[in-house]
């Protein structure tokens, strides 16, 4: 007596609908190839997604070695340094040029002591400035890099909650295939066409 028996193997396939889930700050796409999140153009959270990638380097380069060249640095010097000229100037001419000269007391020798004198002044309260700037850079940099990092992990888990989202709308409109695929002629080959046909179908919606 003889015996015959065939090779069969079920296989199963979850072809995903293709979803799209937008709002005014993010989408997100999912299709039979997975599922990809973005920000809306010109969103704030965008904005300071994109501005830690391209800046953290620098930021922590600034918390490690701080100096009065960096960006943050600079700018606080030449706001301090243009606040102090314009006070000065107003102070100067109305607290000593204007009192001296109403008085016919100033001469020229005057003036330029008292200016000497303004510009020492001001010297010493830059340097002052300079100094308490770099003593307290690494704490306020810390605190700049840690609000960013807190703003950009808010945009990254809201991107990740648009990616679930998609991905379950997404299965909800899957389609899902068990084949018998074995050694037994065409329908064998048909079985095992029918999740890519209906993929292709699927992804063209």
């Amino acid at each position: 007596m003889g015996s015959s028996s065939s090779n069969k193997s079920n296989v199963s396939q979850t072809i995903y609908g293709k979803t799209k889930t937008s709002n005014p700050y993010a989408y997100s796409k999912t299709d039979n190839n997975g599922t990809i999140a973005g920000f809306q153009d010109g969103t704030a959270l965008q904005a300071v997604y994109n501005f830690v990638n391209n800046n953290i380097d620098s930021l922590l380069g600034e918390y490690l070695q701080p100096n009065l060249n960096s960006v943050t640095n600079k700018a606080k010097m030449q706001t301090f340094a243009d606040t102090l000229a314009n006070q000065s100037r107003v102070n100067f001419e109305n607290n000593i040029i204007n009192p001296l000269s109403n008085r016919n007391m100033i001469r020229s020798s005057q003036a330029n002591d008292l200016y000497k004198n303004l510009i020492n002044q001001n010297v010493s309260s830059i340097s002052n400035f300079a100094n308490d700037l770099l003593a307290n850079s690494q704490t306020d940099t810390q605190k700049t890099i840690s609000n960013l990092l807190s703003y950009y992990m808010l945009g990254a888990n809201y991107l990740k909650d648009m990616q679930d989202h998609s991905l379950k709308a997404s299965s909800g409109n899957a389609a899902k295939y068990s084949n018998s695929i074995g050694n037994n002629g065409t329908q064998g080959m048909a079985n095992e066409m029918l999740p890519m046909i209906m993929a292709a179908i699927l992804a063209s919606v």
